[in-house]
């Protein structure tokens, strides 16, 4: 009866099943391609026609790990007309996504062997033991490569924060701050354009930060908006004398709350509101003298004293373009990608250094920038640049 049982090779099997998958993709992508081809020089293969932007020149061969395994691209070649591909792009995030995620893995303590299993289980490929710390090395310098980056043109707004992890010194654990800028571009797009490690906000690390982003190029700062730290207020006149300060409203609100009592929180959001939805700077002003003194009247003079005290800092958006309004009175801008950096560093615990925890976060912001975020347009900067064409003329 034994000798009627069917003996199966389970590895021979998976062996198969995984090359039969893999060449399956690998059709399917190069199909891709192709089909992108035909599209940008608007005909078939050997077609005659009319509305032909281009003509195909053969291909080159390009390796792509895929989670089926590595496949070869068969990538067109184009005269007339440049050939991109949405595939080629993709490909590039991927690969951005793969050296956070060996840089998280390492400084998390996995082992190589665990990495290993993990590398092969993604992306259909091994890396060896005996490459994983050249990866990590490799990545680390293109990390490095892209934080140093020459910065051209101009940014007109920049955002400004500071996120704390923790690192173990001496056997100790401690708070490490890293400081991450983004700026808007003169076209009006999102650009992460700086990450350093800051220890703390104080003066010196907040001077040092604009220091090195002006080195790098930075330049027609109008605006910089973060939320109150003196480190940086005190910087930003000593790095940037042009520029001015917006405190985040979303933190003075938050700032305001802190004294003010749960059942009174909601008339107070009202009236703080109130505020910053007038119609300019000068009435904007007048509502706050108003708000001071009811608050006053409610018995909240410590809420009171903070609002007299930073209203001012809060106004300054009124000065530019009422269309940017909404979106430079706070940095909400830097706590979305905080969020995306916290989320994947959060896992961790304590970084072995602050230099560690440095280059995870600028793989993480790298890989967020790489990805639609820095491809919509965020702001039309023509509002900016007509409303200082007014103010020239008039002062003219």
């Amino acid at each position: 009866m034994s000798g009627n049982i069917i003996q199966l090779n389970e590895d021979l099997i998976k062996n198969n099943l995984k090359d039969l998958v893999r060449n399956s993709v690998e059709e399917t992508l190069n199909a891709l391609l192709d089909h992108e081809a035909d599209e940008l020089v608007r005909a078939d293969k050997y077609q005659r026609s009319a509305e032909r932007q281009g003509y195909r020149s053969g291909h080159y061969d390009r390796n792509f790990t895929t989670s089926s395994g590595d496949v070869t691209l068969h990538v067109p070649k184009l005269k007339g007309v440049q050939f991109e591909t949405a595939i080629i792009e993709r490909y590039r995030r991927r690969e951005s996504s793969v050296e956070e995620a060996l840089i998280e893995m390492y400084l998390a303590g996995v082992s190589v062997r665990r990495i290993e299993d993990v590398t092969e289980a993604l992306w259909g490929s091994k890396v060896s033991p005996g490459t994983i710390s050249n990866l990590n090395k490799k990545a680390y310098e293109h990390i490095e490569e892209w934080r140093m980056r020459p910065l051209s043109g101009e940014y007109p707004y920049v955002y400004v924060d500071g996120i704390y992890l923790k690192r173990c010194w001496g056997g100790e654990i401690q708070n490490v701050s890293v400081l991450i800028a983004i700026g808007v571009t003169e076209d009006g797009y999102r650009e992460i354009i700086g990450a350093a490690e800051g220890m703390k906000e104080d003066h010196e690390s907040w001077k040092n930060f604009f220091i090195y982003l002006k080195e790098r190029g930075l330049s027609g700062v109008r605006l910089v908006i973060g939320d109150k730290c003196l480190g940086m207020l005190e910087s930003i006149p000593e790095v940037f004398p042009e520029a001015r300060y917006q405190r985040c409203t979303v933190h003075f609100y938050r700032n305001i709350f802190s004294v003010t009592p749960r059942m009174k929180m909601q008339e107070v959001t009202r009236m703080l509101k109130a505020i910053h939805s007038q119609e300019d700077k000068q009435a904007a002003r007048e509502k706050a003298k108003m708000v001071v003194a009811k608050l006053r009247e409610m018995k909240l003079s410590t809420a009171a004293k903070k609002l007299e005290d930073g209203i001012e800092e809060t106004l300054t958006y009124m000065e530019f373009p009422v269309q940017h309004w909404h979106r430079i009175r706070t940095n909400n801008l830097t706590e979305r990608v905080n969020r995306e950096v916290r989320r994947r560093t959060r896992s961790i615990g304590a970084f072995p250094d602050g230099n560690s925890a440095l280059m995870l976060v600028c793989a993480r912001l790298r890989y967020v920038a790489s990805n639609d975020w820095g491809q919509k347009r965020y702001l039309n900067m023509k509002h900016l640049y007509d409303l200082e064409t007014e103010n020239q003329l008039a002062i003219g």
